[in-house]
């Protein structure tokens, strides 16, 4: 009989019975590849790649053109912005936390950026760290209406998109006197601003964007704080157990309200990208790309009760989105199929978390 750890006691014998109870069964020992199977369950964007990888090869027996240079190239300018408002959610529902306010951020901030330069006569590089303040006071201010009065984020951010989406549609049409604003490429600095933001490289028959690099930068690096450190772990805490986590010393409020600025950095990030390729903004704000952006992450892996999820997963739910939508198009679909697809998948991931969520109480992480 092999020795038994320290801390365990004996098992009992299949003849031992306990008081109320039948013999004591013992546990069938698992097989190696059944062990596998548990571990990759537990990691919160398996159910993403599994998907990616289906939806690549249904759509691409379909319309061979998705798995081109230029049907890759779509695909991936689709999930690059979807991808960064997609991981930086990600972090805040691990934490428990919603923000809805991101996409009326980026459109906010854009044009914020796209009047101080028309308006004002500013350089483009001026403009753009004076509406990048201006979309961290908004994530400042989401985050600490949430942790010092107790009210849910999830109103909190409605509260925020309703009151941005307002002062936007009217301020655009009081100062430009129109709900688009151009004219930004005569600008000091736009040339550089250019190179950083919107240039491009082609690839066969495919033009690749740099937001396809920012994507990954913000990936690489929300992944890194999320898993390698301290921050991460107080992330985790927030949204496991957050009055216990308080207890305990974890820092809470701080990490929360530092979420909401990285939701609110990564809106006037998005909002940047699109002006600079646009050479201007059209303020249109709708609630679509808040919902999207909290999908993309839950069909990564990420639950809505918080304390668990990845970045990586994140990422992988926007590709997942960017295949199906870019998928049916060249399939010749009706597109408006492709909300009740969209919806189905998310149907799918919740369900898929479910299970997940039940195997990692039993299965270690490591």
């Amino acid at each position: 009989m092999p020795p038994l750890h320290p801390f365990s006691a004996a098992p009992p014998s299949t003849s031992e019975r306990l008081p109320g109870f039948g013999p004591v069964t013992p546990a069938a020992p698992r097989s190696a590849g059944r062990r596998v199977l548990d571990r990759l369950l537990a990691r919160p964007g398996v159910g993403a790649l599994f998907g990616v990888l289906v939806l690549a090869v249904f759509f691409g027996l379909q319309a061979p053109e998705l798995i081109s240079s230029g049907g890759l190239a779509t695909v991936l300018d689709i999930a690059a912005p979807l991808g960064i408002g997609g991981v930086a959610v990600a972090l805040l529902l691990v934490a428990g936390q919603f923000d809805l306010s991101i996409g009326v951020v980026a459109v906010g901030s854009s044009l914020v950026t796209a009047l101080l330069v028309t308006q004002l006569g500013l350089g483009i590089w001026p403009a753009l760290l004076v509406s990048l303040l201006a979309a961290l006071l908004v994530g400042a201010a989401n985050g600490l209406l949430v942790v010092t009065t107790g009210l849910p984020s999830f109103l909190v951010t409605l509260a925020t998109f309703l009151v941005l989406q307002g002062a936007s549609l009217a301020g655009a049409a009081a100062i430009a006197g129109s709900s688009r604003v151009t004219g930004l490429a005569d600008a000091p600095g736009w040339e550089s601003a250019l190179a950083v933001f919107g240039s491009t490289a082609q690839l066969g028959d495919g033009r690749f964007r740099i937001s396809l690099l920012w994507w990954v930068l913000a990936t690489l690096l929300t992944t890194w704080l999320l898993w390698r450190t301290r921050f991460g772990n107080a992330v985790f805490a927030s949204g496991g157990a957050s009055r216990a986590a308080q207890e305990l010393g974890v820092p809470v409020a701080r990490t929360t309200v530092l979420l909401f600025l990285g939701t609110a950095a990564a809106g006037w990030l998005i909002g940047t990208l699109a002006l600079v390729r646009l050479g201007g903004v059209q303020v249109d704000p709708a609630l679509g790309d808040e919902i999207e952006f909290i999908v993309v992450a839950v069909i990564g892996g990420c639950l809505l009760t918080g304390g668990y999820g990845s970045t990586v997963g994140a990422a992988l739910g926007a590709l997942l989105y960017a295949v199906a939508r870019e998928g049916l198009s060249l399939a010749d679909w009706d597109p408006r199929w492709f909300q009740a697809f969209l919806g189905l998948l998310l149907l799918v991931a919740l369900l898929v978390n479910g299970v997940v969520r039940r195997r990692l109480r039993t299965v270690p992480r490591s």
